[in-house]
Order: structure tokens, then sequence, then C-alpha cells
């Protein structure tokens, strides 16, 4: 990972791929770094140049300055690709990383050739649901929230199976620093795009996986129904990381997807 000053935040990103490709960002889910998309890699670096990078407090990533929003977020990640002279990309994100995708989206297309919205929703969650998540980092720190958020992530059947990738999900979190989770959680707390979802125009692909509670399948098909002209790619047997725990699934629509571009 390289670590860069990214306007007034380190951010620590990583590129690979061949430079003259075109581009292909990765946003990572709450909780998470940019190993999370380990298991994408083999399947575009032939022909993309793919960035993959940690949001701040996340990861090896600055702490935040300041209050975060999702905007703040995404002009973090505008940011990046101008330091990488990247004037537009298809940008993947899961979860948070597809909040960020859905406000570009809507707010910044000249930045994108395409977004993937995987997991993810124009509103996540319940202010109750993030106020009890937040006292319990504030309390416990994320070690607090680890557990539950793994039993969310990945389904019993996955956890059973790959106890190797399980565990390394579950390091990721207690390794976010209580800050930038909590900020995060803020973040995604005071963002509602489901009113501006229908402004979309770019190409965009929906993923969504049948066993998702944290997003579940429904906010999905609300998305693919919001914006006009989208691709909608339902997993199963996946909870939240769907393209972690049904890989091969995730990148087979992922690559159907990216033809185009």
């Amino acid at each position: 990972m390289i670590r860069g000053a990214i306007g007034d935040t380190g951010i620590a990103y990583r590129v690979d791929g061949p430079h003259d490709g075109p581009a292909l960002v990765f946003s990572n889910s709450l909780g998470t770094d940019h190993r999370l998309w380990d298991q994408q890699m083999d399947a575009v670096t032939a022909r993309f140049r793919v960035v993959r990078y940690e949001g701040c407090g996340h990861g090896v990533s600055d702490l935040p300055r300041g209050a975060v929003t999702i905007e703040r977020l995404a002009h973090d990640l505008t940011t990046l690709l101008d330091h990488l002279e990247i004037e537009r990309a298809v940008v993947c994100g899961c979860s948070l990383g597809g909040v960020i995708a859905l406000w570009l989206a809507v707010n910044r297309p000249d930045r994108l050739t395409g977004a993937v919205l995987a997991n993810t929703g124009a509103k996540i969650g319940t202010n109750e649901s993030w106020d009890a998540r937040i006292a319990a980092v504030r309390a416990g720190g994320t070690a607090a929230v680890r557990d539950q958020v793994v039993g969310r992530f990945l389904t019993p059947e996955f956890r059973s199976r790959d106890p190797e990738t399980t565990a390394m999900i579950a390091e990721m979190i207690e390794a976010t620093s209580d800050e930038g989770y909590i900020a995060a959680c803020e973040a995604l707390r005071a963002t509602d795009l489901r009113a501006d979802a229908s402004k979309v125009h770019v190409p965009v692909l929906i993923v969504g996986s049948d066993r998702d509670q944290s997003t579940p399948p429904d906010l999905s098909r609300e998305l693919h129904a919001s914006i006009e002209g989208s691709e909608l790619a339902m997993i199963a047997d996946a909870a939240h990381l769907s393209n972690v725990e049904q890989a091969a699934l995730f990148n087979a629509a992922l690559l159907r997807f990216l033809v185009a571009f």
C-alpha cells in the first residue's frame, strides 16, 4: 500500500494492472480494508488499472479530521483519482462503498464511466440501529461489535467452511479505529439518497444477495427500480459480503458488466 497525502488526509491506496488500462476502483464496506477485494483481483487485473484504497479511519489511512459525510468520502475518492491522473473510472463499492459510488453517480457523473452498487442501498439502516452501533463502539471499541458484524457479513456455512477468511474479516473490523468506524456510521446514518437515485444516468450494475441482513435484497430491488437502465444481479447463498462469500458468481456478474468498458 502507498500512503499519500490526498487533500488534507493521508489515504492508503494500491494500484494493480496495466497503467494504460481502463480504470476500475474498488471502495470498501464499513470496517474493512483493501483486502476485501482480494478475490476479484485475478479476474480484473489483466485488463483494468485497478485502484483499491482505504477511506479515512480505515486500514492504515489517517483518522478523519472534522465531520465525515458521504460527500466528504466521495470527495476523498475524486481527489485520489486526480492524484492518479484518472479522469473517469468504474467505481465498484460494497455497502458504504456502494453509497459513495451512488453519491458520485448522482452528483459527479463526469467522474464515472459506470458504477457497481454491491450489497448497498440508497438508505441503509435506521437512526436507531446506527445509534446502537455507535454507542457499542464508544463503550467497547470495534472489538465489541466484531462478532456481531461478522455474523451479518458472512453466513454460518461460510464461516464454518472458511475460517481463515472469516478470521481475516474479523481482524479488519477490530483493526479499524474506533473514531473512523464511528465517523463512517454517522455518515451512513445521515445519508438518504432515495429521492436522488432516479437522477442516475451512468451505466449501473446492482448486486444483491438473498441472505443479506445489513442491506436486505429489497434495497437492491428498489435501487434497480429507481435507476432506469440499471442491471440487477441477485446472488444466492450469500450474506452481506457477496464478493467474498460467492466470489465466482460475483466476478461473473462484474465481468459481464465490464465488457462494455
